[in-house]
C-alpha cells in the first residue's frame, strides 16, 4: 500500500511538471490604433507567430503596459474620451479578457506602472503634464488621478527605475528630462533637486530605457536619432550625460527634425521613435520612422557607451517594437504597414535576421511581449 502511495505521488508530481511545461509560452500584443483593437499572437519556439484573437479596445488605442505580475495588460486610448482599458492575460492561452475601463486625464502617448503594479503613470505630449492614478488590488485603475503635474512641453514618456524610487520624464519640446522622487507607498511624485536635466537645444528627448544594472539610462532623441547615455546616481537619482551615438548610417541624408505638428514638409526629417535593450544589456535597438529602419548598437557594460553596428529595413513608419524576455527575437510594427515583422537576434553580433511577416491591423504602433516560463 505504501509503495502504491509513493508511486501515485510520483505520477502526480510528474503531471504537475508536465503541466507547467505546457503552460510555458510567450505572447505578443500589438495595439492597432485605426482599428481600435489589440492583435494577439502566440510565439513559437522558432520565433514564428500564430495569430490569436483581436479583442476590441477603443479608437486610437496606442500605448500599452504590462503589470509586474505579467497577468494584466493596460492599453490607453488617445481619442476623446481618453480611457485606459485593463485586460487579464491567460498565461496558458494568451487570451485577453476585458476587466475594466477607466477615464484618463489627458491623451497619453505613454503609460507605465510602478514596480509593484500599484500606480499607473501617464505622460501627455499635448497636455504637457504627467499623471499618477492608483491601481486597485484587482488591477482596476481608479478614476480620479492622485496627481496631475505640469512639466515642460511635449512630455513623451515616463518610467520608474529598478529601485522604484526615481521617475523620469523626457519633454521633447523643451529638451529636458524631469527628475522625480517617487514614494511607492503613497504613489506621489516630488521634484528632485535639480528638478530637470537640461539637454542640448534641438535634441528632442523621447523614449528611454534603463540598463539591466540600473546604472545607466539610454535616451533616444526623436529629432536627431542619437541615443544618449546618462549615468544614474543610485543615491540621489540624478542623471548625468556621459556619451552619445547616432542611430543613422554614415550615408544617411536625413536632416534634423523639429517638434510636430509642423507647417513645413517633414518628408526628409529625422523622426526616431522607440528603443529597447536585450535582457542581458549587450545590444540596444532604436527605430527611425522616416527611413523605416532599426539601428543596432553594441553596449559597453562598464561605461554604458554605445557603438553603432548596423541598420536594418523594417515595417513602414516603425513607431514601436519589442524584444522577447529571453532576448532571442525582436517584433516590429509599422503605423503604415498592415504586417508586423519578427527578427531573430544573433547572440554574438546583434544582427537581425527576418524570420516572418504576419498580418496585423491598421495603425499598428505599440508592441508588448509577455513570457511565462
Amino acid at each position: 500500500m505504501k509503495l502504491f502511495s509513493t508511486f501515485t505521488k510520483g505520477i502526480v508530481a510528474m503531471s504537475a511538471l508536465a503541466g507547467s511545461s505546457a503552460l510555458a509560452a510567450t505572447f505578443v500584443y500589438v495595439s492597432n490604433a485605426e482599428d481600435g483593437e489589440i492583435a494577439s499572437y502566440a510565439m513559437q519556439p522558432d520565433g514564428t507567430l500564430k495569430a490569436l484573437a483581436r479583442p476590441p479596445a477603443a479608437k486610437t488605442v496606442m500605448p500599452m503596459a504590462v503589470s509586474p505580475s505579467r497577468r494584466l495588460l493596460y492599453a490607453a486610448s488617445r481619442s476623446n474620451p481618453y480611457t485606459v482599458h485593463v485586460f487579464a492575460i491567460d498565461p496558458g492561452t494568451g487570451a485577453l479578457k476585458a476587466l475594466s475601463t477607466a477615464p484618463l486625464a489627458e491623451s497619453f502617448p505613454y503609460i507605465s506602472l510602478d514596480r509593484n503594479g500599484r500606480f499607473l503613470f501617464g505622460a501627455s505630449y499635448g497636455g504637457h503634464l504627467v499623471s499618477v492614478n492608483a491601481v486597485g488590488g484587482d488591477g482596476r485603475v481608479l478614476p480620479e488621478p492622485l496627481q496631475l503635474i505640469p512639466v515642460g512641453r511635449n512630455a513623451h514618456s515616463i518610467l520608474v527605475d529598478a529601485t522604484n524610487r526615481f521617475v523620469y520624464v523626457p519633454t521633447l519640446g523643451t529638451d529636458q528630462i524631469f527628475q522625480f522622487v517617487f514614494d511607492e507607498k503613497s504613489g506621489r511624485l516630488a521634484s528632485n533637486t535639480p528638478a530637470v536635466a537640461q539637454m542640448k537645444p534641438g535634441t528632442g528627448p523621447r523614449h528611454f530605457v534603463f540598463s539591466p544594472d540600473n546604472r545607466f539610462v539610454y535616451l533616444l532623441s526623436e529629432l536627431l536619432a542619437t541615443v544618449t547615455t546618462l549615468s544614474l546616481d543610485p543615491k540621489t537619482g540624478l542623471l548625468t550625460e556621459t556619451s552619445s551615438a547616432s542611430a543613422l548610417p554614415p550615408d544617411s541624408k536625413l536632416q534634423p527634425g523639429s517638434p510636430r505638428p509642423h507647417p513645413r514638409s517633414t518628408d526628409n526629417d529625422i523622426w526616431a521613435a522607440d528603443l529597447h535593450l536585450v535582457p542581458n544589456g549587450k545590444f540596444l535597438y532604436a527605430s527611425e520612422r522616416t527611413s523605416s529602419t532599426l539601428a543596432a548598437f553594441g553596449v559597453d557594460a562598464a561605461s554604458g557607451k554605445l557603438s553603432y553596428l548596423s541598420s536594418t529595413p523594417t515595417e513602414r513608419q516603425p513607431r514601436g517594437f519589442a524584444i522577447d524576455p529571453k532576448g532571442r527575437f525582436l517584433v516590429a510594427s509599422g503605423e503604415k504597414s498592415e504586417t508586423i515583422s519578427v527578427y531573430a537576434i544573433d547572440p554574438a553580433s546583434g544582427a537581425l535576421k527576418l524570420v516572418q511577416k504576419v498580418p496585423t491591423g491598421k495603425g499598428a504602433n505599440w508592441v508588448e511581449i509577455v513570457g511565462f516560463d
